[in-house]
């Protein structure tokens, strides 16, 4: 019984650790949070410039922008 109190004591300890960590992080750069692609230089068909990348590159997407 004695060691059932210390696994319990263990298993709380590695919970509380796990609930602060995200599961899926953010992704910080701006360009891939707008579901675009850096690319160096200018964006060429059938992407389109949307932005500057952290980089320096563009950042481009695919389709028409509405």
């Amino acid at each position: 019984m004695r060691i059932l109190y210390q696994l319990l004591a263990v298993l709380f300890m590695v919970l509380q650790g796990v609930a602060g960590q995200h599961f899926f992080p953010r992704p910080d750069d701006p360009c891939v949070l707008q579901n675009g692609l850096c690319f160096p230089g200018i964006c060429r068909r059938p992407y389109y410039w949307i932005g500057t990348c952290r980089n320096g590159g563009s950042c481009c997407v695919k389709g028409w922008r509405h």
